[in-house]
């Protein structure tokens, strides 16, 4: 009876988690020093949220789970480092800066960023309305036995 709602609130939870490492990433774009490695100071790598689906996705685990009312929904399977390379800046008054004058920044993209962020924001606000619309029509179905 509850499963659609349980499945909107893995969704509701897992969009909630992507919307904070984007908002961890924005917040540490121009960190230079994310984490100390073998001495040296590393700039902040962006993180990224991998999802899958709760289980098994064939017809008879849909079929097995429908008649035991399991939930299935979405997960986090992941939270992992872009490896793509640092950006270098030409800063040679920062006090990270090398012999050259060049600072290794993030590799953040704000424009990457900002849309990770409004898709997990439309994300859960869709789901949020697929969670009102159980709800209500539960109450409706509560209402015929009056």
């Amino acid at each position: 009876m509850f499963h659609g709602m349980n499945v909107s609130a893995s969704a509701l939870t897992s969009q909630r988690l992507r919307m904070d490492v984007t908002s961890a990433n924005m917040a540490n774009a121009e960190s230079t020093r994310g984490r100390l490695v073998d001495g040296e100071w590393e700039p902040y790598r962006r993180k990224m949220v991998h999802m899958q689906t709760n289980g098994e996705q064939s017809f008879r685990n849909h079929f097995l789970q429908a008649q035991q009312a399991e939930t299935n929904g979405v997960k986090i399977s992941r939270i992992m480092e872009d490896q793509t390379p640092f950006r270098l800046a030409y800063q040679p008054e920062h006090p990270d800066a090398n012999e050259d004058g060049y600072v290794e920044l993030p590799n953040v993209d704000p424009l990457k960023e900002m849309m990770d962020l409004m898709s997990a924001t439309r994300s859960y606000e869709a789901n949020v309305t697929t969670l009102d619309a159980q709800k209500s029509m539960l109450m409706r179905a509560l209402e015929i036995g009056r």
